[in-house]
This record gives C-alpha cells, structure tokens and sequence, in this order.
C-alpha cells in the first residue's frame, strides 16, 4: 500500500503536527515502508495459533485491600501551600482562573 501525501497531511493534522514539504516526503515514504511489513504480517498462516492476551504465565499479585489508620484532614492539609474549605487549592491547570486568582 502506498501514501498519497494528502494521506500524510491528514494523520499530520490528526496529530496536530506541523510538517515541511521534506518531511512529508520523507515520512510518506517511511509510513508507506511500515505498512509494507504490516502488510507481510497480515499474511502469515495464523489458522492454528490460538488468540492470546497475555504470552507468560504471570498474573496479577493483589494485596487485600485492607482499611488501616490515615492522617486526619487537618493533618493532611497542614504542609499545603494553600487550603480553603478543607481542600488542597491549586491553580486551574487547563487555562481557567480560579477563584480569587486575578485573570
């Protein structure tokens, strides 16, 4: 299978990449190789090969979830840079002002 360059730019703006002229060449050539050796894979004979979610034999070690002694609120916030209403305050983390912050 071969990538047109307008393939390349559309997985481009999908992954919100801004790319020259050479670097679409170059990548339209590279994601056209990868596809190849999928296309090889997709191939092989698998018809006797059992689907298998995990290749070892290891599982999950769980401990109990077992309820045990835990700081109080007030310990909890005591090394907080800043506190209100029993919560830790932080700064809007996606763009937004928080309370009492200036904008």
């Amino acid at each position: 299978m071969s990538l047109t360059s307008e393939d390349v730019e559309h997985v481009a703006t999908l992954a919100r990449l801004g790319l020259s002229a050479e670097e679409k060449e170059r990548l339209r050539d590279q994601l056209t190789s990868i596809l190849g050796h999928i296309g090889v894979l997709n191939r092989l004979d698998t018809e006797d090969i059992s689907p298998t979610a995990q290749v070892n034999a290891l599982m999950n070690v769980m401990r109990a979830d077992d309820v045990g002694p835990s700081l109080s609120r007030d310990e909890a916030l005591a090394n907080a840079p800043s506190a209100r209403a029993g919560f830790f305050e932080v700064r809007a983390v996606l763009g937004g002002v928080s309370e009492g912050e200036p904008a």
